[in-house]
């Protein structure tokens, strides 16, 4: 009878675990370099987003995952404005497979900070005096593949 007791705690104590512990605003700025004048331009400016996904252990089991959004909007040659966000995540992560976890931090962790972090863009801009940044949906999984096949030619 002890025996069929411990057996479910065994089982337990190697089951999987993932856990949001936390998920914050770790770095925001709005660059506005050549205002006031570029303000009174009538062009419509030109708008680059980059977006990248960095990870660090910080812990057994725990890790920070982290998704920055750089936002440039330029007339000519000029930027009008220039924003920064990098969104963060502490995720407990547990008896996972080996080979899991990568997908796991790449595309499970990201996707659950994205949403976070498209509202702090969109916010920051608007305070800066301008039309709101929408940033567009992003497929995180084809973002991992296509750094995974980035990784494996580099080595090549």
């Amino acid at each position: 009878m002890s025996d069929s007791q411990a057996t479910p705690a065994a089982n337990q104590a190697l089951a999987p675990v993932f856990q949001i512990q936390r998920v914050y605003l770790k770095e925001a700025s709005l660059e506005q370099p050549n205002s006031p004048a570029i303000l009174l331009e009538q062009q419509q400016p030109n708008v680059d987003i980059q977006l990248g996904v960095e990870s660090t252990a910080v812990g057994t089991g725990v890790f920070e995952v982290c998704v920055t959004a750089t936002v440039q909007t330029k007339i000519g040659d000029k930027t009008l404005f220039l924003a920064e966000c990098k969104q963060a995540g502490i995720f407990e992560v547990q008896n996972i497979p080996d080979e899991q976890m990568g997908a796991l931090i790449g595309i499970a962790c990201p996707q659950i900070i994205y949403p976070y972090l498209r509202g702090n863009v969109a916010d920051l801009i608007q305070r800066g005096g301008f039309p709101p940044v929408h940033l567009a949906e992003i497929n995180f999984q084809a973002m991992y593949e296509q750094q995974q096949a980035q990784a494996a030619a580099t080595q090549q």
